[in-house]
């Protein structure tokens, strides 16, 4: 159901409730990944990943950011409770991205061959009908979420990676083993190449289909609300209704800043894939196909673990763009300076942990999820141990970037972006080039590029709202509590090692008693209040726990 006024669940709350589901997303991803590699193989990782980057950007560039975008401007309607025109901002977006989305679809099913080559190019034209499918989805996950009701989004989310993974595995399999008569590996190249360009493709059928999946989950919500919706608006007394002409400039206006900023913070990958691929094989006596193998890795393995905390960070900026927008409003500037400094605290207590366990434990995580081979293996597990730190940094840039595009100043993350992605670019393009790093260069570029954009959005948003954020409970209880935890983590795994002989059960059990390691450790340095606390999903629940443990009074 939609919102109404009278709900008294925080932003914290409903960023939670996202950010479960985002992570549980992230999980599912992660399990369908290790059946779906074992189907595809890391050269079709490959394929996928490289058409993947460019089909983000299309997207980004069209309808990625719509969520966001117009959560902005409804809220900012709802705020003065403007139901009329606040739905008819909602039906002008829809127009909006279905003609856009109809033009980035065809732009990229025609133009493939502009972006990525070979076997890749059929995989980005199955990725074009998904960007027209996603704009709809989009728009209707911002309508929601500027009633800072996060429950439909979150539910979607879960929808969509469930379906990516039923489909994407089982039509990688179907595609290989109809065209290639079996799921033997060829002997010669050519066949290698032909049988990982179908399992790429089955991948990329895997995409569209759980984006289909949560776009008829939403429309049904959608449905099912529609009687409070035209309630709330027959009741609405406010007499000015704004013309679909003069929504269309406002949604465009403000639509277009977050697409530019989107775009160009998420460009980081696409450049890194373009930096590897060209200046590596240009220097490197490999075949296109062995790049292709190894990048696999990167983008399929090590990259995709070290994004699963950074869920909580998107969660969390989702929920903080209509509550910011709402407050600056309502002229609520401490209130404002208040929420951002809460929703700091609650990433850094998640994304520092989380950086530092996937640290310790990179190549037991690793085994769990992916069968590799040894080479694979520790390729892997030392680019996670990389990219490790790049966790906190995206963390927290990604949340700065939310709150800048909240206030309003959109430009800011824009310039911050270009700023970081030039620098990444050149010491990608200089290590790649003139260094033995091979792949941990993109790596290090890319924990430069996250670590550059999280110092320039502190500043931006510091001098925006004169906001400094507490140093000891955001950052230096979570690091210590972390350090300890990550210690601790490592000798129990080892110590489970010797004595079960299995990584596997080593490792959950390590990372279950690490969770309650920090959890003690972060109560007993006072890291977190119970009214903070309290404001989790479950909250209650763990009070009660930490009170029955003597960690609490």
């Amino acid at each position: 159901m939609v919102g109404t006024e009278g709900r008294k669940n925080g932003f914290i709350m409903q960023a939670g409730i996202l950010a479960a589901a985002g992570i549980i997303s992230r999980i599912i991803g992660l399990l369908y990944r290790g059946p779906l590699h074992n189907v595809i193989g890391a050269l079709g990782w490959g394929y996928y990943g490289s058409a993947y980057n460019y089909y983000t950007i299309i997207l980004l560039i069209s309808s990625y950011s719509i969520p966001s975008a117009i959560s902005k401007v409804i809220a900012q309607k709802l705020a003065v409770k403007e139901y009329r025109n606040a739905h008819r901002i909602f039906k002008c977006a829809l127009g909006y991205v279905l003609a856009v989305g109809g033009v980035a679809s065809l732009f990229l099913f025609f133009g493939a061959g502009i972006f990525v080559e070979g076997a890749a190019v059929t995989v980005l034209k199955t990725f074009a009908p998904t960007i027209f499918i996603y704009g709809i989805l989009g728009v209707l996950r911002g309508y929601f979420q500027a009633h800072r009701s996060m429950v439909q989004t979150s539910i979607s989310q879960i929808l969509e990676q469930i379906a990516n993974a039923v489909v994407s595995v089982g039509a990688a399999y179907l595609l290989i083993r109809i065209n290639m008569g079996g799921m033997e590996l060829p002997a010669e190249e050519a066949g290698l190449i032909k049988r990982a360009t179908y399992g790429a493709v089955g991948s990329a059928l895997g995409t569209g289909a759980g984006v289909l999946a949560a776009l008829l989950f939403m429309l049904g919500v959608y449905g099912l609300n529609r009687g409070m919706i035209y309630k709330r608006m027959k009741h609405d007394r406010h007499t000015s209704v704004d013309s679909y002409q003069d929504i269309l400039k406002v949604v465009t206006m403000v639509v277009m800043p977050y697409i530019i900023s989107t775009a160009v913070y998420n460009l980081s990958s696409a450049v890194n894939n373009s930096v590897y691929m060209k200046a590596f094989l240009e220097r490197r006596n490999l075949s296109e196909m062995e790049l292709s193998s190894r990048w696999g890795v990167f983008v399929g393995q090590a990259q995709t673990i070290s994004n699963i905390p950074i869920a909580f960070a998107t969660a969390m900026g989702a929920a903080m763009i209509p509550t910011v927008a709402q407050s600056i409003a309502s002229n609520d500037l401490d209130g404002t300076k208040e929420k951002i400094a809460t929703a700091v605290k609650m990433i850094m207590m998640i994304s520092i942990p989380c950086a530092m366990g996937l640290f310790v434990l990179a190549r037991p995580v690793t085994g769990l999820l992916f069968h590799n081979t040894e080479a694979d293996e520790d390729l892997a597990t030392k680019l996670l141990m990389a990219l490790s730190l790049s966790v906190i940094f995206y963390a927290l840039s990604t949340l700065s970037n939310h709150i800048l595009q909240g206030m309003g100043k959109v430009n800011i993350p824009i310039i911050n972006a270009g700023i970081a992605l030039v620098i990444q670019t050149a010491v990608g393009v200089w290590m790649v080039g003139f260094t033995g790093l091979d792949l941990y260069a993109i790596a290090i570029a890319n924990t430069i590029y996250s670590g550059i954009m999280c110092v320039l959005n502190q500043i931006a948003v510091y001098r925006v709202l004169g906001y400094r954020q507490e140093m000891l409970t955001t950052f230096v209880v979570p690091i210590l509590a972390s350090a300890l935890m990550g210690a601790l983590a490592w000798a129990v795994y080892e110590g489970m090692l010797m004595l079960t002989s299995s990584p596997r059960i080593s490792v959950i059990i390590a990372i279950l008693l690490a969770m309650c390691i920090y959890f003690a450790l972060l109560l007993l340095f006072r890291g977190v209040t119970e009214e903070e606390l309290r404001g989790f999903p479950k909250g209650h629940l763990l009070v009660k726990v930490a009170k029955r443990c003597r960690l609490m009074k």
